[in-house]
C-alpha cells in the first residue's frame, strides 16, 4: 500500500507539472460556459437578436429550464469526457515511452503492477476532480443566467444522473491505457478515441447503443431520448467488463510484453 502510495505522489508530481491538467480542465469549462450561452438565447431569441448574438434566420431548439441545462451538461460529460478523459489516460501512459522515460522507470525497485495502478488511480482521481468543476461551474453560470426552473429536487435528480454519466465515461478510459501501452505513444489510443465515438453514434442509430459500452454513457445522459429507457442492468455489466478488461489488459502488457 505504501509504495502505491509514493508511486501516485511520483505520478501526481509528473502529471501537474505538464500543462495536461491546464489543458483538459479548460476544455471541459468550455461545456457549463456553452450550455449557459444557449439557455441565455432561448430565455429571449428576440432579446439576442436584437443583441447581434443570433442572426434572424437562426432556429435554436429547446427550452430554458433547469432539466435541460442539467441534461446538457450529463450529454457533455459523457461524449466529451470520451475524448478528455481519453486524452488523460493516453498521456498518462503514452508519455513514458515518447519521452523515452520507460527504460528508467521499469528499472525502479517497484512492481510494474504497482506503477500501472498509480497511474490509473491518477486518472480515476483528476477525471473525478474535472468532473466536479464541470458541475460547480455550471452551477454557478445556471445561476448567473437565471435559468427558471430550479428546485433542489431537480439539481438533485440532474446530479445523480450527471454522476453516473462521469463514472461510466471513466471507466471506459482503461482501454485507452491498453492501446497506449501497445502502441507505445500517444498516436494508437487517439486513433482508438475517434473510432469508438464514431462507431458509438453509428451503432446508437441503428438501435443497439446500449450494448455498445461507448455509447451506454451517452445514452445514460439522454442524449438518444427516451432510448435511454433501454438501459438496465445488462448496460451497466457491459461497461464494467470492458473497463475490467482494459485495466487487466494493460496490467498484463506491462508485465509480460517485452519492454525494449
Amino acid at each position: 500500500m505504501r509504495k502505491i502510495v509514493m508511486s501516485s505522489l511520483v505520478e501526481s508530481k509528473k502529471f501537474f507539472h505538464s500543462k495536461v491538467p491546464l489543458i483538459t480542465m479548460l476544455a471541459l469549462l468550455m461545456v457549463p460556459f456553452i450550455g449557459g450561452f444557449f439557455m441565455f438565447i432561448l430565455k429571449d431569441p428576440e432579446l439576442a437578436q436584437r443583441m447581434g448574438i443570433i442572426s434572424v434566420k437562426a432556429q435554436i431548439v429547446g427550452t430554458a429550464d433547469w432539466t435541460s441545462y442539467l441534461s446538457l451538461l450529463a450529454q457533455a460529460i459523457s461524449i466529451g469526457g470520451l475524448m478528455v478523459f481519453g486524452f488523460v489516460t493516453s498521456w498518462v501512459f503514452g508519455r513514458e515511452y515518447t519521452d523515452r522515460t520507460i527504460k528508467d522507470l521499469l528499472a525502479l525497485p517497484i512492481s510494474r503492477n504497482t506503477i500501472v495502478l498509480s497511474k490509473f488511480i491518477l486518472v480515476l482521481l483528476w477525471c473525478t476532480i474535472l468532473s466536479m468543476i464541470v458541475f460547480a461551474v455550471g452551477l454557478i453560470v445556471g445561476n448567473v443566467v437565471d435559468i427558471p426552473g430550479w428546485s433542489p429536487g431537480i439539481v438533485l435528480r440532474g446530479l445523480i444522473v450527471f454522476v453516473i454519466c462521469s463514472l461510466l465515461t471513466i471507466l471506459l478510459s482503461t482501454p485507452v491505457a491498453l492501446f497506449a501501452s501497445i502502441g507505445r505513444g500517444y498516436l494508437s489510443p487517439l486513433g482508438f478515441m475517434i473510432f469508438t465515438l464514431v462507431l458509438s453514434q453509428m451503432v446508437a442509430a441503428a438501435g443497439y447503443g446500449h450494448l455498445f459500452p461507448w455509447a451506454v454513457p451517452a445514452i445514460a445522459s439522454g442524449a438518444a431520448g427516451s432510448d435511454n429507457a433501454m438501459l438496465g442492468g445488462v448496460s451497466i455489466i457491459i461497461v464494467l467488463l470492458t473497463s475490467i478488461l482494459g485495466l487487466m489488459g494493460t496490467l498484463l502488457w506491462w508485465r509480460y510484453a517485452d519492454q525494449n
